[in-house]
C-alpha cells in the first residue's frame, strides 16, 4: 500500500466516523478542493517573489495548513473517482523528454479542450510554426 493509499484510507475512516460520506461526492470534493486552493493562493497574494520563498514563521504555518487541506481534498477526490495513483507512464508519453523543448506558452496553447483524444497532444516547435495560422477548431478536425 502506498502512502497516498494509506492517507486515503485514513481520510475515509475520519469521514465515516463523522458520517460525512454522503457529502463526499466528487462534485463536493472538487468544490472544496478549489476553495482550499483559493485559500492557499490567498496566503501568497501580496508576497513578493522573494518573500514567497522565505515566508515568516506565522505565514509559513498558515501555508502549511492550507497545503494539508488541499492535499486531503485532492486525495479524497482521487479516491472517490478511483484515479490511478501513478500516472507517470502516461505523463512521460504526454511530455516526452526530447531535444525540442516546449516553452510554457506552447504547453498552454498547444491543446484544445474539445479535440478528440487522439489529436489532443502537445505539438513540437516545428509543428507549431506550421500550424501558426490555422484555426484550432480546424486543426482538431471539429469543422
Amino acid at each position: 500500500m502506498t502512502e497516498l493509499e494509506e492517507l486515503a484510507g485514513r481520510l475515509r475512516r475520519f469521514g465515516a466516523e463523522r458520517e460525512w460520506e454522503k457529502f463526499h461526492t466528487p462534485k463536493n470534493l472538487a468544490m472544496a478542493l478549489a476553495g482550499e486552493a483559493g485559500e492557499l493562493l490567498a496566503e501568497f497574494q501580496w508576497l513578493t517573489p522573494e518573500e514567497s520563498q522565505r515566508p515568516d514563521p506565522e505565514t509559513l504555518g498558515r501555508i502549511r495548513g492550507e497545503l494539508a487541506d488541499v492535499l486531503n481534498y485532492l486525495v479524497q477526490l482521487a479516491a472517490a473517482l478511483e484515479v490511478d495513483w501513478w500516472r507517470l507512464p502516461t505523463t512521460r508519453s504526454t511530455y516526452p523528454n526530447d531535444d525540442t523543448p516546449l516553452t510554457y506558452t506552447e504547453v498552454q496553447h498547444a491543446r484544445h479542450p474539445r479535440c478528440p483524444p487522439e489529436r489532443n497532444r502537445l505539438f513540437r516547435q516545428t509543428e507549431l510554426v506550421e500550424l501558426k495560422n490555422v484555426n484550432r477548431r480546424r486543426r482538431c478536425g471539429l469543422i
